[in-house]
């Protein structure tokens, strides 16, 4: 049985990293949008930078945020004990 301490700063930590990955989510989801007339005037492949943050830059980095986020709470269930046994 895990103390009540321990598991309380597991949650704070997993809270934290929540978070700030949440932020990071909205700032390229919204932030994009807002700008993205400014960004058109920048050309990858042909294409408006705007368009391209709007349909492939948010989803690559939420692709990245999710695997980011998976790889930082198996470490931190390892850290307190808490992982899963195979």
């Amino acid at each position: 049985m895990v103390e009540k301490e321990t598991l309380e700063r597991y949650w704070r930590e997993t809270k934290k990293n929540m978070l700030i990955i949440l932020f990071i989510w909205a700032i390229v989801s919204y932030g994009a949008a807002l700008i993205a007339s400014s960004l058109n005037s920048i050309v990858i492949f042909g294409f408006p930078m705007g368009y391209y943050m709007g349909s492939q830059g948010a989803i690559t980095v939420f692709v990245l945020l999710n695997l980011y986020n998976s790889i930082y709470q198996n470490k931190l269930d390892i850290k307190y004990g808490l992982a899963e046994e195979e």
